[in-house]
């Protein structure tokens, strides 16, 4: 992977972006002017790059310009202040893959970029890479009525809703619908419906005519245009203005749009899929989003589980994302010790499949060896007790506390002994009652394990020994 080029002539800026793409492991360089980097660019292109838009010398239009006109698949990410619409409009007019408003979220910007980094991956591997979705990875139970689902709409053109957590593969299972569809030959288009303005957003979605407003100062096709035939992918629908919720019911409606300062109405060949974290119906009730336009979404639902509903999922996805980043990187793939894999599944992730990914990109990087142990996790990640280990400290906590509160004496061997009658009885209930591979499975010996038996009263319970 090429580094991400980060242009800003605010020293603060670059040290954020420094300091958040090294802790993500991802390869960057920095320029203080636009002109730096055009000097760059004559050895090749970067992965991605960011830059803002006002600096001394050269602009970041400017520099957008040069970019698009030699590496027209280049994704450039513009950086401005929210009241410098017209600027932005202009970084959209000319070919910006995203805006990102000033000031910014670290996370979100990352993410943005990671976005914008598997974009450009995917023009580095041509479209063909697009055919698989070795991502969409899952043996769980509930990912397998995922997979069902996908297959039964495989022939259809419904509107779907995907609902699910940030983070669990929303935009994945939007594009298998789309290769699986009757639409595959023609284009995907997604676009984050929350991560920008409601006015450039407008734009964004429907396209302009020249002179619409103020920079406009050539006609744009908009996202419904640029789906034609095809898939178009409104991520965090949940977000959209109201405004724009009347607008898009009128698409989905009678199949019809105007540009922005349009007066021709435009037909539109596109299925929707529309994605959400959200619910959708409290907001209803809340008066945040049209109950017309729900129904109108809410034609199909699928809705994608989070990563703790399929823990079984994640040595899976674990061992798939360090080959990945391995790739990437033109480095060994490095693999999880038995315990640090166990550790892994225990956790909770909030961020779902893509905090695991960014982790698992960490490790590639910064773990010193090549099988990783639980003390090689990230150091926020080792603070965190896991959610199943929680559970079980809180009920031993909670028992303790209630035997002290009644006076009990001799607490540490009571509750020793029902340690370990519960550790061998269910290890033997998982073996089938053969005692070695009991022993071995808790890291004890034969001998002792036989004793054991004897002394917590086992033997009348056991099943014929191995």
């Amino acid at each position: 992977m090429k580094p991400v080029w980060v242009v800003d002539d605010d020293r603060s800026i670059r040290w954020v972006f420094e300091k958040a793409l090294t802790r993500e492991g991802i390869p960057f360089k920095t320029f203080a002017q636009a002109s730096e980097a055009l000097a760059e660019l004559d050895h090749g292109a970067p992965q991605v790059l960011v830059s803002d838009i006002r600096m001394p010398g050269t602009s970041g239009l400017e520099l957008l310009q040069v970019v698009k006109q030699r590496y027209p698949t280049l994704p450039v990410i513009i950086m401005t202040a929210y009241s410098d619409l017209e600027s932005a409009v202009a970084a959209f007019q000319g070919g910006a893959f995203e805006y990102l408003p000033k000031p910014f979220d670290v996370d979100q910007a990352v993410d943005l970029i990671r976005r914008a980094v598997d974009e450009s991956l995917r023009e580095d591997q041509g479209e063909e890479t697009t055919q698989a979705s070795p991502e969409i990875l899952g043996q769980a139970q509930s990912m397998q009525e995922v997979f069902r689902a996908i297959g039964r709409l495989s022939q259809s053109s419904a509107t779907v809703m995907i609902t699910g957590e940030s983070g669990s593969g929303k935009e994945l299972v939007a594009r298998a619908l789309h290769r699986h569809s009757p639409r595959a030959a023609k284009s995907f288009v997604a676009i984050n419906t929350a991560a920008m303005p409601k006015d450039l957003l407008e734009s964004e979605l429907f396209g302009h005519e020249r002179g619409a407003f103020t920079g406009a100062q050539a006609m744009r096709r908009g996202r419904f245009e640029q789906a034609e035939g095809g898939t178009l992918f409104l991520d965090e629908i949940g977000d959209m203005p109201a405004e724009l919720q009347t607008r898009l019911l009128r698409v989905l409606s009678d199949g019809t749009f105007y540009r922005v300062g349009g007066h021709q109405p435009i037909r539109a060949n596109v299925r929707v899929i529309a994605a959400t974290h959200q619910d959708l119906e409290a907001r209803v009730r809340q008066g945040l989003f049209r109950e017309d336009l729900f129904h109108r979404l809410n034609v199909i639902r699928l809705r994608l589980p989070s990563l703790r509903e399929r823990r079984d999922d994640i040595p899976l996805l674990a061992r798939y994302f360090l080959a990945k980043s391995a790739r990437d990187l033109g480095v060994e793939a490095k693999r999880l010790s038995d315990a640090a894999m166990a550790y892994l599944a225990g956790q909770s992730f909030p961020g779902n499949v893509r905090q695991l990914e960014n982790i698992c990109h960490w490790l590639t990087v910064m773990a010193p060896t090549q099988v990783i142990e639980v003390g090689d996790l990230p150091a926020e990640l080792r603070d965190e007790v896991p959610a199943a280990e929680s559970d079980w400290l809180s009920a031993l906590a909670h028992e303790v506390e209630r035997m002290l509160a009644r006076g009990e004496l001799a607490i540490m061997d009571s509750l020793s002994t029902r340690f370990e009658k519960t550790l061998i009885s269910r290890a033997l209930a998982h073996t089938g009652g053969r005692r070695i591979e009991a022993a071995t499975l808790l890291g004890i010996g034969r001998n002792t394990i036989t004793r054991k038996i004897a002394e917590l009263g086992l033997e009348e319970k056991e099943a014929p020994s191995a």
